[in-house]
Order: C-alpha cells, then structure tokens, then sequence
C-alpha cells in the first residue's frame, strides 16, 4: 500500500509561482525586439456599460448575444446565479446546481462543452459533483457584460469545447480625462421573501489619467427556498458566499497592462439534485494582461493562476451522516494573441495558449465505519490536463457587405494520473479494492492530437437585412473525472457525476476526444427605432459524444435494489439541432422614455444515435413575451415565460419527464437623486412546476423517502436598491 500525502504540489507548479514576474516581463521582452521597436498606443477608456467581451475578433458573430450591464440591472434583484442568469438569452439554459452555481447549456451542449472564461481566463473545476462551476465565481451584482457565442465560433476564441463559447467580465480599466482625477461606483443591496435571500456588493474606481484601480466585492446568502404552490420547502438549496477582487491597471508607453487578484470563500452550498453538500469552497486567484497597438498590429497577452480548495460532507437536510470529501485544484493559464492588418481589407490574428490543470480529490475515513475506513480513499491522485494550443485565423473584407473569417486551431492535451485506493480491504469494499488494482495497474498517460476549424460569412444583403453561414469542426478532450473516476463500489461511483440523476458514474480510461461538426446560420432583420428580429438555425453531429452507459443496477447494503444504476462514460454517436427566434419591437419611443415588446423561442432536438433514445439533458421548447416601459425616473416590466411538456427523456439515466408551465413576472423601479429602487415579483401566481433540468430531488428523497423532480421556486417578492456615483 503506498503514502498518500493530502495536498501536495508537483514541481511543475513551481514555475506557476513565477506569474507575476510573467506578466510583467512579458511585455517588455516582447517590446525590447526590434519588431516592437515602436510605442504602443494606449487603448481609449471602455464604457463599462457598453462594453462587448468578444476579444480579438473584428466582427463578433451574428449568431452571438450579450448582456450589458444595463441589461443585468433591468433584471432586478431576482438572481445570484450567472448560470441562470443568461438562460434570458435564446438558445441558453440551465442544468440545476446549487444556488449560485447552476451549469449553463448552450443549444443541448453543457457547461463540460463549452469554453467559458471570465476576465477572458479559463476557471477550472474542482470537483466530482461540478459543484463549484467556473460561473459560480462570478456574481450579478458585479459583472459588466456577458456574451455567448454558441456553436460556431472563431478559433481565436479558445479550443477544447465544441459547444461555444461564454465569455463575463467585472469592470473594465478605466481612466481620468483633462488630468482630472475619477472616483467613481455603484452599491447595490437586495432581498428576496422566498428564502429570505440577502446581500450587497459595492464596485469601486479610483484613477488618474494613467493608473486605476477598482474594487469589487459581494456577499449573498439565503435559506431553503419554497416550490410554488403546495410543493412545500425544497430541501438542500440554501447557500452563501462572498467575492473580492482588485484590479490594478497603467497606461504606459507600451501599452496597458492589468494586474487581478481575487478571493472567494463559500462556507456552505445546498444541492438538492446531489447526495453531498458543499460546505467548504476557498479559491483565490492572480491574473495579468497585456494589451499594446502598434503600428503593424495589435498584441494580447494573458496569464493566470488560481488555487481552489473544496470541500463535501452532508448539511442539515442530509444528517444523519458523515463522509468529509476534499478536492485540491491548483491551474495555471497563458495566452498570446497578436493581430496583424495584412492589407486594408485582410487581417491575420493568430496565437498559441497553454493549460495547466491539477488535481488531487481525497475522501478521509470516517471513525467508526467499517465501509469508509480505515484508509484515506483516493478517487484522483495528483492527476493532470495540460493543453497546449496554436491557431491561425484569416478575416477578410471582401466588400463593405460582405466578410468572411476562416481559422484553423491545433491543441494537444495531455493526461496522466497516479496510483489510487479504496478505503479498506474487506468485503464491504472488494468492488473498489479490485477497481483500484485494475486501474493502478492499467496505462493512464494519454496524448490527444485535436484539430479544430471555423469557416464564417457575413453578408450585409441591403440596409436592414443581414446574413451570417458559418461552419466548424471543433474537438474536446475529456475532463479528468470522465477519464479516471475508477470506483466501482455502488457509494463510490454515485459520489461521482453532475448530472444530478442519483446515479453512479465510473471513469473511462481509453475515451476518446468528441468531434463535432456544426453547420448554423443567422438572419437579422433591422428597422426604424430599434425594431429588429433575428432567427438562428442550426445543426450539430457529434461523433465520440461521451454519454454513458449501462453497467448495473445499484442495490443498498441489504441487496435491494435502490431505483438508480451504475453507468460507465462511453463514446457515442449524437445530433443536435434546433431554432433560435428573438424580436424586439418599439411601441412608443420619446425624449422621456420608450416602450418596448420583446419575444424569443427556443426549440432543441437532441438524439443518441448509438441508442436511438434522446440525450440527457435536452431543454424542451420554449418562449418569452415581455414588455419594457420607461418614463423619466420611472420603469416598469411585466413578462411570461412558457415552457413546454418534457417527454423526450434519457431511460438510461431514468430521467425524469415534466409538465408544461407558464410564469408570471412583474418588475418597477424609481430612481430618485441617482438612489434606484427596484421590486420584483417573481413567479406572481405561485404556479408550481418541476425544473426540466433540476434532476431529481435527492435531499427531499432522504427525507420522505419520495423521489420527485426538483421544484421550481414559487412566488418571491424581491426587492433592490442600488446606487451609481
């Protein structure tokens, strides 16, 4: 039996310590060449309102959207979930998670598909349950804008995803003008009756014309949340959590350069869908960026590294019991990008980046049981997903209306991991003894050779008409829990998995890479006063789609069966399409204020083409209807939300189905000497209804011994007061 040392570091990491000198000599090795002989320009202050997070791409895809800051202030008070948050956008949705950390979905693609950045650094996850999700780091009250770009992106975007891309930023650098000095912010504060949900956040700027520095910082925290109507309080969903950050930043001769560090600390997180609770997540961070225009092209550096420490084991909901599970994440990240004006009408961007992911997830035994002891159970040891990657990337202005962009992307990832135990030798835990002696004596290094490439035109057919066609092959390696979860024991896999379906999940050492091929298109149609409808359709296959397959059905400690099954990661053939339609139409417009109708669709086909059943996961159709109005200090909305019947559901995962349901909102807000007050009535008939996405609700099934879908939250008056200075 060999020593496990909780918590330890790999020598690689020691360069990691190095970031900082990295993010300052970087631009200035880049800038001492004769190439950079030349000073850089310095970038024009951002309007954090405004501002679009699509980097390094000229044209952002037709087939994108983007919250603002002004667009997260209309939605008032009634979330601190981001991954909720952007189910407003078409094409979006939610699995259910905690309560800040729902998993976002992108046309039937889920969060483990997607490429999602924040402050254009990649977050990675740190734990079996996905409980602490890149999103959940970030908070509404704090972000500036949000964009998604699905399906087919620019390879200058980022790789290893096939599903597209999120990209959310906190407040952009900015600076005084006239030799002034700025200070500048807002506060903002809420609460919530369902729940009894609470928090704050204060965002402030103080800078000079060459150097600024911005604060951020939130706290929220609520209790269990009722389901409308008599569904009765929803177990298992009460959560808190802080955030700060500061950001530094100088406009130089050679170009802007920002330094970010951060802290985020979780004492606890319900789970409803979920056997375990989080209660424990301590993550800080450091990031750098380098941004120089120069006269024959644009450079942008990146670099960051991040230490998370999380924790599981049982809330209250959940006692009796005990099982202290750890996970250790320590991730390094760096990016170059430079953009070069071939001709007037051509421009070359291209770049490399680099990944650096480790992993330690350990369960501590427990006194007194002979099932979790006496050893330390190693579920990862010491594992690792370095990704080095290169694009190239071609946009070309071939009229005033008409454009194209073509890349191509090369990443290599490479995995290994080390030797792991289960907690003890006995019969209780022979499954696992002889899955850890297969697995350790098994061959885990793995190379993947992933190519990707993206092919976009956009044509402007007349005033008010516009078209986009794009095209891409994009690849993704898998994770470290899909490739080496190896517990076989039926507690051991069921601690494993984010789907929130009460199953067992078991690694797979020899998957292999999912490839898929997406064709989409846009049309946009604009008019007088702010009219305009866009409709998005669009077609992916995969091929090596890691889904999961059947292994056994999973029995308690007297033999019986349990209801749930034991599933083993597979590749597999899938297809997804589907339909995105959104409208906006003014229906008064003045000095003082506009009124404005707003609609948009959704409808999403996803299919196993290995089994010929649907895909787990898959958002059934839906749609919006909402209305703006605003007079002078004075803003008012109502909107209904519709969501269709779910019975296109994954019997291999015992998936459940979902009744169709329609919600009412209604929202007012005052602004009175630049303090805005906002109240929110969510949910405004107390409809009750089960999430499409929840899972099923293991926290209630403890309880009452009834396993039902999670329910949605039923009638919350919220309340907010926010104010810019």
């Amino acid at each position: 039996m060999f020593a496990f040392v909780p918590g330890r570091r790999p020598a690689l990491l020691a360069s990691a310590c190095l970031l900082p000198a990295l993010i300052v000599s970087a631009p200035a090795l880049l800038v001492s060449t004769s190439a950079f002989a030349q000073e850089a320009t310095a970038l024009p202050p951002v309007d954090v309102d405004s501002a679009s997070t699509v980097d390094n791409v000229a044209s952002a895809p037709l087939n994108g959207s983007t919250l603002t800051r002004d667009d997260i202030r209309k939605s008032g008070p009634a979330t601190s979930d981001t991954g909720a948050l952007i189910t407003s956008l078409p094409g979006v949705s939610a699995n259910g998670g905690g309560g800040f950390s729902s998993m976002p979905t992108v046309r039937g693609l889920s969060e483990q598909r997607l490429r999602i950045v924040v402050d254009n650094h990649p977050i990675d996850a740190a734990c079996p349950n996905d409980m602490n999700s890149p999103l959940s780091y970030t908070d509404p009250q704090t972000i500036a804008s949000i964009a998604v770009v699905p399906g087919v992106s620019p390879v200058s975007m980022g790789g290893d995803q096939i599903g597209g891309v999120i990209s959310v930023d906190g407040p952009a650098p900015r600076f005084a003008t006239d030799g002034k000095r700025l200070l500048t912010g807002e506060a903002s504060a809420f609460y919530r009756s369902n729940g009894d949900g609470f928090g704050g956040a204060l965002s402030l700027t103080m800078a000079s014309d060459r150097l600024s520095a911005t604060y951020t910082g939130s706290y929220t925290q609520a209790g269990n949340y009722t389901g409308g109507g008599d569904r009765g309080t929803v177990r298992s969903t009460e959560y808190a959590k802080t955030d700060h950050a500061l950001a530094l930043a100088a406009q130089t001769g050679a170009g802007l350069i920002e330094l970010k560090g951060g802290y985020h600390f979780s004492p606890y997180e319900g789970f409803p869908n979920q056997y375990m609770d989080m209660t424990s997540n301590t993550s800080w961070f450091l990031n750098g960026r380098y941004r120089g225009m120069f006269d024959w092209g644009d450079v942008d550096f990146t670099a960051s590294y991040r230490d998370t420490r999380h924790a599981m084991n049982f809330l209250a909901d959940k006692l009796p019991g005990d099982m202290p599970m750890n996970t250790d994440v320590h991730s390094f990240a760096s990016a170059l990008k430079l953009q070069v004006p071939v001709t007037d009408l051509h421009t070359l961007r291209f770049g490399g980046d680099y990944h650096h992911q480790w992993l330690d997830d350990y369960w501590a035994p427990v006194a007194g049981s002979m099932m979790m002891g006496p050893n330390t159970f190693v579920n990862v040891n010491a594992a690792h997903r370095d990704r080095l990657g290169a694009f190239g990337e071609w946009e070309s202005r071939w009229s005033p209306d008409l454009s194209t962009v073509v890349g191509v992307r090369y990443d290599r990832v490479a995995m290994n991991t080390g030797d792991v135990q289960a907690y003890g030798t006995n019969m209780m835990n022979m499954a696992d003894v002889m899955a850890a002696a297969a697995f350790n004596a098994a061959n885990r290094h793995r190379i993947d050779n992933n190519w990707s490439a993206t092919a976009l035109l956009s044509w402007a057919a007349t005033d008010g008409v516009a078209f986009e066609l794009g095209y891409a092959h994009k690849a993704r390696s898998p994770n470290i829990y899909e490739r080496y979860s190896w517990g076989r024991g039926s507690m051991a896999s069921r601690m494993i998995g984010w789907y929130g379906d009460g199953n067992g999940y078991v690694g797979n050492i020899d998957l292999k890479p999912e490839r898929a091929d997406t064709v989409s298109a846009a049309m946009r149609l604009t008019g007088p006063g702010g009219l305009s409808f866009k409709l998005s359709p669009y077609y992916t296959r995969v091929h090596d789609y890691i889904d999961a397959a059947f292994v056994q059905n999973l029995t308690d400690m007297m033999g019986m069966p349990t209801g749930f099954v034991q599933l083993q990661f597979a590749n597999q053939e899938a297809e997804l399409y589907g339909m995105d339609a959104s409208a906006s139409v003014p229906l008064r417009t003045s000095k003082q204020g506009a009124t404005t109708l707003t609609a948009s669709a959704s409808y999403l086909h996803g299919q196993n083409l290995s089994d010929g059943g649907p895909l787990y996961h898959q958002m059934p159709f839906e749609a919006k209807i909402g209305i703006d109005h605003s007079s002078g200090a004075f803003e008012a909305g109502a909107d209904v939300a519709f969501v269709a019947a779910k019975d296109r559901v994954d019997i291999t995962r015992n998936e459940p189905v979902t009744a169709s349901y329609a919600l009412v909102n209604l929202r007012l807000a005052y602004t009175l000497a630049g303090v805005k007050l906002s109240v929110e009535a969510e949910n405004l008939f107390d409809n009750g209804y089960d999430l499409p996405l929840g899972g099923v609700s293991l926290g209630d099934y403890k309880a009452t011994g009834v396993l039902r879908p999670v329910s949605g939250r039923g009638r919350s008056i919220n309340v907010g007061l926010s104010a810019k200075f």
